[in-house]
């Protein structure tokens, strides 16, 4: 009789069906206002809206940010105004006095309650002002408020041109990362660096980075021969990347599912299903994925993610060994775990909003294979956690560090657990081999205080404190 072998245990998904605590997707408006330098946002809400806008974004009193807020009052919630004519009279105010290259228009949870058809009168009225409207209903039915930036993408891939330039001279015009690239060089440089790429299908990145990380990630393909023909979203809606029918594409961030969705399903590229450039080791996979679909033998990778480990020793020595809770917050929590993983870390629980296991399944193998060489037990992915639940966890498992919304953050310190606000990762630079510091910077930060504090001798007089 044959004894059935254990097979290994792989990853263990649950949902706990909680609510979902994170912020509204409308607070992307944030960071894609100053992503895409000539767009203007039109959030079309209530006042409640408005009042989370001013606390996420600062109250700008000398600067004039490209954003403004629609706010519904009792007359155009009971259908009594006319919607067209309402949004009219702002748009018209925003082309006089900004003059922008497109108009977004996010709508909120109250134009999603009372039907309001966004999509419906933007062409009208797109026809009407001569200035393009995209539609992107960023609202709080979401999972996560980093999702915001994937219904605006989603709504701009639509947008993208598909055909491409016939002449080399307006390509180059077209494709802003490639004129940015040959900026002040010799004409003669740059056929030279022209012929350094290799031959393969055209290829499109998307996911809104600050521009220094856009160049940095561009610049780390060009090392392998790889031409980015574009990124979703560019600097300018004007320049947005041609997007023809078998391009490639391949994601930057976690949470553009639905971008990712739209790009094949509507405008028929193939998506590169690689885990995401975060962490040296989450570089290197994405880049040896890209090179493995165009059939590059990828090269100096292993001494390039080396050389980016041994600069990380010092923050490493702070948390290897240490362990690490994720509450869910940003969508980020699998690849940071990943990464905190490999550092040298151990992590009992990943709580994340809303997982798509399709377009997030590489990051998974490459999470399982992790653990594998680093020898620590899988993690538990919890979706849709149940915060009560989590919490009574974390008095039980008693990590480290907790990485959480910034609703628990407080409470939590006050027990006496470390905790990081995982909004802050979404803000920093956290992608591709030259920002894995930032990270660490970031994570390590609340054990270097407490290290300071016991230093200082602070720590004992806490808990007498306390126990007074």
């Amino acid at each position: 009789m044959t004894v059935a072998q254990p097979q290994p245990e792989g990853l263990t998904f649950e949902c706990e069906t909680g609510n979902y605590h994170t912020f509204c997707p409308i607070s992307c408006v944030a960071w894609l206002y100053q992503k895409i330098e000539d767009s203007f946002f039109l959030v079309i809400g209530t006042k409640t809206c408005g009042y989370f806008l001013q606390n996420a974004m600062g109250v700008m009193i000398f600067a004039e940010p490209r954003y403004a807020m629609a706010e519904l009052e009792e007359g155009d919630i009971s259908a009594k105004l006319n919607d067209y004519d309402e949004l009219k009279r702002l748009c018209l105010q925003i082309k006089r006095d900004r003059n922008p290259s497109v108009i977004v228009w996010i709508g909120t949870c109250t134009t999603e309650i009372i039907k309001m058809d966004l999509e419906g009168l933007a062409p009208k009225l797109e026809a009407e002002l001569g200035i393009p409207i995209v539609v992107a209903r960023a609202n709080g039915l979401d999972y996560a408020f980093t999702q915001g930036e994937d219904t605006v993408l989603a709504a701009m891939a639509v947008r993208c041109p598909d055909k491409a330039p016939v002449a080399e001279t307006e390509k180059h015009e077209r494709n802003a990362i490639q004129k940015l690239l040959h900026f002040g060089k010799k004409k003669e440089d740059v056929v030279q660096e022209e012929s350094e790429y290799a031959d393969h299908p055209p290829l499109v990145l998307f996911g809104s980075l600050p521009d220094p990380v856009v160049t940095n990630l561009t610049l780390e393909l060009k090392k392998q021969g790889i031409k980015v023909s574009g990124w979703l979203p560019a600097k300018r809606y004007t320049e947005l990347p041609v997007l023809e029918e078998g391009y490639y594409v391949a994601g930057v961030n976690p949470f553009l599912s639905r971008t990712a969705t739209t790009l094949m399903r509507r405008r028929k590229c193939k998506l590169i299903g690689a885990p995401f450039p975060i962490g040296p080791d989450g570089t290197r996979a994405w880049i040896e994925k890209i090179c493995s679909v165009f059939n590059i033998q990828p090269k100096g990778l292993e001494e390039r993610e080396a050389q980016i480990w041994a600069g990380l020793e010092d923050y490493i020595q702070l948390i290897r060994g240490k362990s690490v809770f994720f509450m869910g917050d940003n969508l980020l929590e699998v690849s940071l775990a990943r990464f905190l993983i490999r550092c040298g870390m151990t992590c009992p629980e990943i709580g994340i909003p809303y997982m798509d296991k399709r377009y997030q399944e590489a990051e998974l193998k490459l999470l399982e294979k992790t653990c594998q060489e680093m020898g620590v037990p899988l993690p538990k992915i919890v979706e849709k956690p149940d915060n009560y639940n989590q919490i009574q966890r974390i008095y039980e498992l008693k990590p480290d560090l907790v990485i959480t919304g910034m609703a628990h953050a407080n409470p939590l310190e006050a027990r006496g657990i470390n905790t990081k606000w995982s909004v802050e990762f979404t803000f920093a630079q956290t992608h591709g081999f030259t920002n894995a510091r930032d990270i660490l910077e970031l994570v390590t930060r609340p054990l270097r205080r407490n290290n300071s504090l016991k230093d200082l001798g602070w720590d004992k007089l806490v808990k007498e404190d306390a126990k007074v």
